[in-house]
């Protein structure tokens, strides 16, 4: 594989790589202490893969970026919302599989 394909998120760039972007866009809320965010990390690379082009996917470490983690009210990790025009469409949490992010992105592009 040619490099990670995820997006580094942080406060200061969520704005202008969530909120403003014109595809729709996943967004992994994680922490280096959570064992499940570790164990999605892989699953979420392959599907940022897959959506190269299409959709953007990124992570956001939620002990150095508190702010975007606070406003979207995360309480549990990992948290994936899925974004599309600036606004939270679809919400999954803890480990799932990755076809449930794949599904959660198609219907985000129309493609349900």
């Amino acid at each position: 594989m040619a490099g990670k394909t995820t997006l580094e998120l942080t406060d200061e760039t969520f704005e202008s790589e969530v909120l403003k972007s014109d595809q729709p866009v996943l967004v992994d809320f994680w922490a280096e202490w959570c064992g499940p965010c570790r164990m999605l990390a892989p699953t979420i690379e392959q599907v940022a893969g897959s959506f190269a082009g299409r959709a953007k996917v990124g992570k956001i470490d939620t002990d150095s970026h508190r702010l975007a983690a606070s406003r979207y009210g995360i309480a549990a990790l990992p948290t994936v919302l899925i974004f599309k025009g600036g606004q939270v469409v679809d919400k999954i949490v803890g480990l799932r599989p990755k076809g449930d992010y794949e599904s959660a992105l198609n219907r985000a592009l129309g493609q349900a």
